[in-house]
């Protein structure tokens, strides 16, 4: 295992929020890497093939590098252009496909960090992971099953199949009616009595409409209870249902790695919403040295913080540390 000279900064996450943080630690002179298990941007990358972001571009841009997009709501596509460019175009120090394993902090204040390939040592470390990477699971029988899909991508996979979609969100909708235009005979179960009514607000009324319709079905205050290989069994208002299917994509969400936290020293609040320690005015967590950045501070509540209003945590963090 190769062991790195003492660094200033870690940055553990290769997204939008940890790729601004390397531009400030390199702004101030910062001795620094990023480490990402996956590719550049990993959990974009992973995101459906179509999606359109609900920002506009300029609320995606970092540290004021124009991210120009053929349309207001840019693409998948355009984002990971974009990301890429300022990455090279910057020539950030960033190791990419290196999981971290364990960050320890020892008695002289520095930080520990293993990963798949190498052992670091830091000054301070930015743990700025997301949430994208463990989904909530159901727990039901069959959730195991090979026609389970705990995460979508495109709609052709899907093309004259009789498709489940668990959920109500925004890449519920969007696989709804991806899938439906693509031929597929689309039923929605859904906890809520309707559609939320944080649903991208140009899609929203199109689900409502397809559903009024009868072009995709939906059954509200409704929950998933088992998968087979040939049906799943709901409950509904009117009771439980047989439903012959051939896939069922549950789109229930997704939840940081609280482990990850938890075996770093940090602390979390005891109720659902799981937040994680931290200053405000600064990020750092109640382990001194240890910061959090972007959506991963929201702990279950994964809708508050996103690229548009955590990129401000890079600047935030970054003058800590200098200061």
């Amino acid at each position: 295992m190769q062991i790195h000279k003492e660094l200033d900064l870690i940055i553990i996450g290769g997204g939008p929020i940890g790729i601004a943080c390397a531009l400030e630690a390199k702004k101030h002179n910062l001795t620094y890497v990023i480490l990402e298990k996956g590719c550049l941007v990993n959990s974009l990358y992973h995101y459906p093939t179509n999606m359109t972001f609900f920002s506009t571009s300029e609320k995606l841009e970092l540290d004021n590098i124009p991210f120009i997009s053929n349309n207001p709501k840019p693409h998948k596509a355009e984002a990971l252009e974009y990301y890429r460019r300022i990455t090279t175009s910057n020539d950030l120090n960033i190791h990419l496909f290196e999981k971290v394993n364990s960050v320890e902090t020892l008695e002289n204040k520095l930080h520990k960090v293993i990963t798949s390939k190498s052992e670091y040592t830091a000054k301070n470390v930015i743990v700025a992971t997301g949430f994208y990477d463990i989904p909530n699971y159901l727990n039901i029988p069959g959730e195991d099953l090979a026609k389970v899909n705990h995460y979508y991508n495109d709609p052709h996979y899907f093309a004259t199949q009789k498709t489940v979609i668990v959920g109500a969100s925004n890449s519920a909708v969007d696989a709804a009616l991806e899938i439906y235009r693509k031929g597929g005979e689309v039923t929605m179960v859904v906890r809520e009595e309707a559609i939320g009514e944080r649903v991208k607000y140009w899609v929203r009324p199109d689900i409502i409409n397809r559903i009024e319709e009868g072009s995709i079905k939906a059954y509200f205050s409704s929950e998933l209870l088992e998968v087979t290989e040939e049906d799943v069994l709901i409950t509904t208002p009117e009771g439980q249902k047989r439903l012959k299917n051939d896939f069922v994509v549950l789109l229930t969400g997704y939840r940081p790695n609280f482990d990850f936290l938890e075996s770093m020293g940090i602390t979390l609040s005891q109720d659902e919403k799981r937040i994680p320690t931290y200053n405000q005015a600064t990020m750092e967590t109640n382990v001194p040295g240890i910061y959090l950045a972007g959506v991963i501070c929201g702990g279950m509540e994964t809708h508050k913080w996103f690229i548009e209003n955590s990129r401000i945590h890079a600047k935030m963090i970054v003058e800590d540390i200098v200061g």
